[in-house]
């Protein structure tokens, strides 16, 4: 059954599932469901507006001066909302990616709960850029899905005393040069 259930997606929806599935933490059955639970992606007019159909948005309390930010509105498919939590709960886990530092700056102010939800809010903007403009996703860390990231290694020298303090008379000579000429 899972099986013919990716079969169609691939089949129907090719392209959104390749684009879905390059995102971090987003498999096909997180892919398939999304497909299905939202159909085109293209009804809305910003990822913003995605999300907030998806009930992943916090409720807005405003009177005059004063605003409170309420629970989640929870609107929407409760499928889609579920897969995009699991989607945020996996992207957290990641390993040097953008989503995971997101993730933990906001787990310091927030809690752990309400960043996963962040993280699902972000993540569903991303996506929903994503399909609208036909574009695969990358991490701003250079990582692609499926390329093995490679560490630099950069070796470090080792100065004595001595080197260092020629070092730092050569750059106070150099400088003192600079400040002569300027005056």
């Amino acid at each position: 059954m899972e099986r013919e259930i990716f079969n169609y997606a691939y089949r129907n929806h090719k392209r959104e599932m390749e684009i879905l599935v390059s995102v971090l933490g987003v498999g096909e059955l997180g892919a398939a469901t999304l497909i299905a639970e939202i159909g085109d992606f293209k009804d809305f007019s910003s990822g913003n507006k995605l999300a907030s159909w998806l009930g992943i948005v916090p409720n807005v309390y405003q009177s005059a001066d004063k605003y409170h930010n309420g629970r989640i509105t929870k609107r929407g498919s409760k499928e889609a909302r579920w897969i995009l939590i699991q989607i945020a709960q996996a992207a957290a886990r990641k390993k040097n990616s953008k989503l995971k530092e997101f993730f933990k700056r906001k787990k310091k102010s927030i809690g752990y709960a309400k960043a996963i939800v962040a993280l699902a809010t972000k993540i569903a903007t991303i996506i929903w850029h994503l399909i609208t403009n036909d574009e695969m996703y990358e991490d701003e860390t250079g990582y692609k899905m499926g390329e093995i990231q490679k560490r630099k290694i950069i070796e470090i020298e080792t100065l004595s005393i001595d080197e260092r303090i020629k070092i730092i008379s050569g750059i106070f000579a150099v400088v003192g040069k600079e400040k002569k000429e300027s005056m």
